[in-house]
């Protein structure tokens, strides 16, 4: 017998009215391992395909790789800039967010990167212009864009038909120009609308054992195609910064390159993807610094241009091709580290208090920002709900 039954059971404690309960801080939340070390892993893709540009010249094979790894480096951002976008509306705190963590980093950076110019390249006379984004700024102008425009993919009955007949419209219109780099914001779009309408269940199927195993054979006949394509085809259409007109090809072929580039791009994103581990890596931590290791990595990427650090010969032979690809996996992986976050914090995350009205809600973390927004709750993404930026 259970003595405690027989004794006489305690009346609970009166619980005082909500207006006295004391707040409690809700939990933090946990991040999914898996975006951010697709983030991090993204980003050591972009800061090893701007270390082989110079190696192109001499290196067939190293042509090839780079070709591989800018069909899908950038869109695989984007994908996942527009899945963490999914929330993002016209409410007062979102569009602080979107001024603070992308409009006053491109400012910042465009400045910066104008003055790193004019000495890094001796050129005292190159002018400062928020309305041509130099080298790597271009992707925040895009990102303030495409997430303003976010609403718009959120209603219309066929975004990403719609989003990829807008960009096969700017690859043969040669007269766009150049401002705010209005041909990638465009050509780059559908890869945005489509992270827009991706759902959780979507990347567990991406992630299945068939995908995974099937990616391999996959990525081999990219690389093999991309070997004999390298003498063949003009490396510019991946950048998709010009129109097929500038690109000395008539106006039709822009049209087809956007549709099959489009589609070579989101069969390699897949396969990426596919491979991202799901569980904790060393690395994991840095997936929430990607913003960091982007916007400075091109500093370096940059000066070793202007200082022709890639004169010395024994760098474009496979040893120091080597070297220079291990080199920019450390570099960019150090620039992601916590330290160096707290150190940029104030270009990259300013909080701006005072440059607004309170709005009664509290904006988005930190680190929410482009396509290197924060994961989704673990527990939130298994029940299939949408959590975009608050």
């Amino acid at each position: 017998m259970n003595v405690s039954s027989l004794l006489p059971a305690r009346r609970a404690p009166a619980s005082p009215p909500p207006e006295a309960a004391p707040a409690s801080s809700p939990a933090p939340k946990q991040r999914d391992a898996f975006f951010d070390n697709a983030k991090y892993l993204a980003i050591v893709l972009v800061a090893m395909g701007h270390a082989w540009e110079p190696l192109r010249g001499g290196s067939r094979a190293a042509s090839a790789l780079y070709m591989t790894v800018y069909t899908f480096h950038m869109p695989a951002f984007i994908l996942i800039s527009g899945y963490f976008s999914r929330n993002f509306d016209l409410r007062p705190d979102r569009l602080k967010r979107l001024i603070t963590g992308i409009a006053v980093p491109y400012v910042l950076f465009e400045v910066a990167y104008t003055f790193f110019k004019r000495w890094a390249d001796d050129d005292p006379s190159y002018p400062i212009s928020l309305l041509d984004p130099w080298y790597l700024t271009w992707f925040l102008i895009a990102l303030f864009v495409w997430r303003l425009t976010t609403p718009l993919w959120r209603i219309v009955r066929w975004p990403v038909a719609l989003a990829l007949g807008v960009a096969a419209l700017a690859a043969c219109s040669p007269n766009i120009g150049d401002d705010l780099d209005l041909q990638r914001v465009l050509q780059f779009l559908p890869f945005f609308v489509v992270g827009l309408h991706m759902r959780p269940e979507h990347f567990r199927m991406i992630r299945r054992r068939e995908v995974r195993r099937l990616s391999v054979p996959v990525v081999a006949a990219a690389l093999v195609f991309a070997y004999w394509a390298v003498p063949r085809m003009n490396p510019a259409w991946f950048y998709r910064r010009d129109s097929a007109q500038e690109l000395g090809a008539p106006w039709w072929v822009g049209m087809v390159m956007t549709l099959a580039l489009f589609g070579c791009s989101m069969v390699l994103t897949v396969c990426f993807l596919a491979w991202v581990p799901r569980r904790r890596m060393w690395f994991t931590v840095l997936g929430a610094g990607t913003l960091y290791g982007y916007l400075l990595h091109g500093f370096l990427a940059k000066g070793s241009r202007f200082w022709d650090w890639y004169d010395h010969p024994w760098l474009h032979r496979p040893l120091g091709e080597i070297v220079v690809t291990a080199v920019a996996v450390a570099v960019v992986t150090a620039l992601c580290t916590p330290p160096v976050q707290r150190m940029f914090r104030f270009a990259m995350e300013p909080r701006m208090e005072w440059a607004f009205r309170p709005t009664g809600r509290s904006g988005g973390g930190p680190s929410e920002q482009g396509g290197f927004a924060p994961a989704v709750p673990v527990g939130a993404q298994a029940a299939g709900r949408s959590h975009g930026p608050e």
